[in-house]
């Protein structure tokens, strides 16, 4: 970022690394087809290759295991709309009941259409007891949670969801984009069938993005986009060697680089300082684990519009909650379904931070909430004078 602006909204989407610009342009003057038997050809499937094992590295999984895909949202989709097979040791039935929670991102939401949402508690976790219920009630089912709330960055006991899936004949498909770089990632240890990954949330470029099986059995019952069999038979297309190269180069980076002890101290200094300016503040999730890089935070009587404006106007990017929903500020599913008040959901902004953001940053944003609350005190102030003289 430029030395006047401060870029505080990582979990939108992170800065390319050098790394991955460098292996992106390398592909990019790589001649071959991944499919063809020639030097040429052979030369752009080792990239692919060694970008494959790079991102299964990642999460503690195997290469094989790993299916490129043109990004998170397709592979929502793949994994929610064509299902699973060859699961847990075992063949699925085919058309399981999909569950999802009622935090997730949008793109898993509009994946499963009409399926039902697990409730949360005022934390954003799943009511473990209501999935239980539900799973007792209707047999083996498609379960799709996020490890990391996008908004809230409220992190979810997968292991436990998913014993308690797995015991009831199902299988659990996790949404884990914004785990890489903040959370150390092991698929075995989350017991996830399947996980989902976007390259540009890490590092990475956009428009590439990942789906890691648990196993070499774990399978979409039916490819998501027929072709020429590449990716395992599982995606048709010619691969996108640029952007996977791109990709492998980052999630090399960030499990290398991965230092989440940086980013607590920041968040939670922020936070510390926050709650100084406005000891009214609401913080999301608070109480239970979150992200150690993200803050969803609302002050009562300042509203998202007014803040975010205030923000980029000083020269610090923040959002109001998920990218998809920038642009046309209104209230947070996640939000909703937490059962925030009113007032929280009206004025929710999130900062997100990352691997290069540095104090002033942080120093640049309290500015900008300390104008805002500067204001919000004056504001009170003039309307208990207005109402003082008309009562008088």
């Amino acid at each position: 970022m430029s030395a006047s602006r401060s870029y505080l909204d990582w979990n939108a989407t992170a800065p390319l690394l050098p790394a991955a610009r460098e292996a992106c342009c390398r592909a990019l003057d790589t001649l071959g087809n991944p499919s063809s038997i020639h030097a040429e050809g052979r030369a752009a499937r080792a990239i692919v290759e060694d970008a494959r094992a790079a991102v299964a590295a990642l999460v503690g999984g195997e290469a094989e295991n790993v299916v490129f895909t043109s990004g998170a949202t397709e592979a929502a989709n793949a994994l929610i709309t064509q299902g699973l097979a060859g699961c847990c040791g075992r063949d699925l039935p085919r058309g399981l009941p999909v569950l999802v929670g009622a935090t997730e991102h949008a793109a898993v939401l509009a994946a499963a259409g009409e399926a039902e949402r697990l409730p949360v508690d005022a934390n954003g976790l799943i009511r473990q007891d209501i999935l239980e219920q539900r799973l007792k009630a209707i047999g083996p089912a498609l379960v799709a949670i996020q490890l990391a709330n996008n908004e809230t960055g409220v992190v979810q006991d997968i292991a436990s969801l998913a014993r308690l899936v797995h015991a009831h004949g199902g299988a659990i498909v996790v949404d884990a984009v914004q785990g890489p770089g903040r959370i150390a990632l092991d698929i075995a240890a989350l017991g996830a069938d399947a996980l989902m990954l976007s390259a540009h949330k890490f590092g990475g470029p956009k428009g590439v993005g990942a789906i890691v099986f648990a196993d070499s059995r774990t399978r979409l019952a039916s490819a998501a986009i027929l072709g020429g069999g590449q990716e395992r038979g599982q995606r048709g297309g010619t691969e996108n060697v640029p952007g996977i190269a791109g990709m492998g180069a980052a999630a090399r980076a960030v499990k290398a680089e991965f230092d989440a002890h940086t980013l607590n101290q920041l968040r939670d200094g922020f936070e510390n300082r926050l709650k100084a300016l406005a000891p009214d503040v609401r913080i999301a999730g608070e109480g239970v684990a979150r992200l150690p890089n993200t803050t969803l935070f609302a002050i009562p009587g300042i509203t998202a519009e007014k803040a975010l404006i205030a923000f980029d106007l000083a020269g610090v990017a923040v959002s109001s909650g998920s990218a998809c929903s920038s642009g046309k500020v209104k209230a947070s599913h996640v939000l909703e379904a937490m059962g925030a008040a009113d007032g929280v959901k009206a004025g929710a902004i999130r900062l997100s931070l990352g691997r290069t953001t540095v104090a002033h940053e942080i120093d640049q944003a309290l500015d900008v909430i300390e104008r805002l609350v500067a204001r919000r005190v004056a504001r009170n102030s003039a309307s208990d004078d207005t109402f003082a003289a008309s009562a008088a």
